[in-house]
């Protein structure tokens, strides 16, 4: 018999944590969008941690910016950044507030919502491709900098929540280099920082840093 999901909310003590703590812990959790067409719920089956200061990958290495503000906390609240002139990327702010390390949802399966999830991700050959990578994560969740700075624990009715779900087993929890991060950020050895569930269809293909190329 398969377990129901827990609907709890987390609370905001789950992303008062150290961020290599809250990464892996929100494997299986349930990330809800509301919509005005309806809900749209997406369990979490990889992400990326990313460490503020310490951590050379980190869109807040050297300081606060207007862009990553909201990495410094408080914690659970949601970082949505603009990349490469046409995407958005999620992110869930956790750490005491001022230690600006978030954690970047990078793949999951689209539970409930499915039909208004395809309706934002017409490429989408299977179900399993809505939100297979960070950018297809948010436009299938229809998030863009509109919801950058949204509290994800607040009570009542917010545009995005995280459920407690039911979280990934640890013998299915694999880690490994982040995708597409340039220079120390992208070293597998010091930074096996990109979280995963195993043998999930859902979860994206890896890949290291290419540098664009300029035109000539």
């Amino acid at each position: 018999m398969i377990a129901t999901p827990d609907r709890t909310p987390l609370p905001r003590t789950f992303f008062d944590r150290p961020v290599l703590d809250v990464a892996p812990d929100l494997l299986g959790r349930i990330l809800v969008r509301a919509t005005p067409d309806g809900p749209i719920a997406l369990r979490l089956t990889e992400v990326e941690a990313y460490d503020g200061p310490n951590d050379p990958g980190s869109h807040a290495y050297r300081g606060r910016t207007p862009r990553n503000d909201v990495m410094f906390g408080p914690p659970g609240h949601v970082y949505v950044y603009f990349t490469y002139g046409m995407w958005h990327c999620m992110n869930l702010v956790c750490g005491p507030e001022g230690t600006a390390s978030a954690v970047l949802l990078r793949a999951g399966e689209i539970i409930e919502g499915a039909e208004l999830a395809r309706t934002r991700r017409l490429s989408a050959r299977h179900d399993k491709e809505l939100a297979k990578g960070p950018a297809r994560l948010a436009t299938a969740l229809d998030v863009d900098r509109a919801l950058d700075g949204t509290d994800a624990c607040a009570p009542g009715d917010t545009p995005l929540r995280v459920l407690t779900g039911t979280p990934a087993p640890s013998h299915q929890v694999r880690n490994g280099p982040r995708t597409g991060v340039a220079g120390d950020g992208g070293d597998g050895n010091a930074h096996p920082w990109r979280f995963w569930v195993a043998n999930d269809p859902t979860v994206s293909p890896y890949r290291a840093h290419m540098p664009r190329r300029r035109r000539s």
